[in-house]
């Protein structure tokens, strides 16, 4: 049998039925089908009831890391927000908080909280005895993490500080924790699952292994260059945050790899929840009886600014470290998953949300908060077309 026939078909070698259904006549063309891709074509069926909406994506599953994030359902740990006012203005700070807590609603919402085994356990921020965090400034700033919350969130005592986390969990080493009693974790494979399965009891195709590789938009259309060929849609709007660049240079944000790891089951474990750790660039959970541990980019901020889609030993090693240092003392375990994704990360944790012009608009740049924000963005994304 000749090699040509495992390659991908050109759209010229495509049929009748398979042109005119899928790649003629395209009022919104999704760029992405991630979290925030596959929210945004639900949206525009919403909006365009009649509107053809189809949806690319380069990989035969999410590229980015809407199926390889950790699961969290976290909007602001309380060292995080307070190391995110000492470099940002307060509004800005309690506008991204909200705006995370209203993209969780809004999520619930849209999917239905047993879609994606939705547990709301609470989250823990670690101090490590080796930290020289103060836990006493912290503590005397709970009131005020408080009152902010409460006006977002309408919840009281949301923050308050846990001595006994590391006997309650059996952790090594660590002094003190914050809790977060609003935190919670999902599955992040039956999230993207279902909000496959509503894109497509609403009509919407999508079509996976094709490539977008140039955008161009002219007076009646826009022209898009693929892995398969070229094709046109009135209006394309591009969800590929951690990779926008390689199809639109000029937007300001970079990719960010993040590395996690899982164990084996683990026996008689203790530990339910969500766990942050160094303003939230450490984080891991509990997965039934297993532990999904993930993080330090902050130790190669520069190496991490990358799109390839591969685990080192420095991070990797790093995360093995916590793990049995702190996490699993004495614990007997091995490794069965690591992997990587690709976060969109820029100089401010704010998402790009805007219409290029009148035909191409963007949904990028989600922080490492996807699955916070994320449908959110694809509401507001498809609001820009009206």
């Amino acid at each position: 049998m000749s090699n040509n026939s495992h390659n991908p078909q050109h759209i010229d070698q495509l049929s009748f039925w398979e042109r005119t259904t899928y790649f003629e006549n395209i009022d919104f063309l999704v760029i992405g089908a991630g979290i925030v891709g596959l929210s945004t074509a639900i949206e525009l069926r919403k909006k365009h009831i009649h509107a053809k909406v189809v949806v690319i994506e380069r990989s035969f599953l999410p590229s980015g890391a809407s199926t390889k994030n950790a699961g969290f359902t976290c909007f602001g740990s309380a060292t995080e927000i307070l190391d995110d006012l000492d470099h940002m203005q307060e509004d800005v700070v309690w506008s991204t908080v909200e705006k995370r807590w209203k993209g969780l609603q809004n999520l619930r919402s849209l999917v239905g909280d047993e879609h994606m085994d939705l547990q709301i356990h609470g989250s823990w921020d670690l101090i490590r005895e080796t930290d020289t965090t103060d836990i006493a400034v912290i503590q005397d700033k709970l009131e005020y993490l408080n009152q902010h919350i409460y006006s977002i969130t309408g919840e009281r005592s949301v923050y308050s500080f846990d001595p006994y986390c590391s006997e309650r969990f059996g952790f090594s080493g660590i002094r003190g924790s914050f809790q977060n009693r609003l935190e919670g974790q999902i599955h992040t494979g039956k999230l993207i699952t279902r909000l496959f399965q509503l894109a497509t009891e609403l009509g919407i195709h999508c079509l996976f292994g094709i490539e977008a590789m140039a955008l161009q938009s002219n007076l009646y259309h826009c022209s898009l260059q693929t892995s398969i060929g070229y094709f046109k849609a009135k209006h394309v709007l591009v969800c590929t945050n951690g990779f926008a660049r390689q199809l639109l240079p000029h937007l300001n944000v970079n990719p960010a790899r993040a590395q996690v790891i899982v164990t084996t089951p683990i026996e008689d474990l203790k530990v339910q929840g969500t766990f942050h750790y160094q303003q939230g660039y450490y984080y891991f959970r509990n997965f039934e009886d297993r532990i999904l541990l993930g993080g330090g980019r902050n130790l190669d901020f520069e190496g991490e600014t990358t799109t390839e889609m591969q685990t080192t030993e420095q991070i990797i090693s790093a995360l093995k470290n916590l793990l049995n240092e702190v996490i699993l003392p004495g614990k007997s375990y091995d490794i069965a998953y690591e992997w990587a994704g690709i976060m969109g990360v820029g100089p401010v944790k704010a998402p790009i949300v805007e219409r290029l012009d009148e035909r191409i608009a963007v949904g990028v740049r989600m922080g490492g908060m996807g699955v916070a924000i994320g449908s959110l963005i694809g509401k507001e994304l498809a609001e820009l077309f009206q």
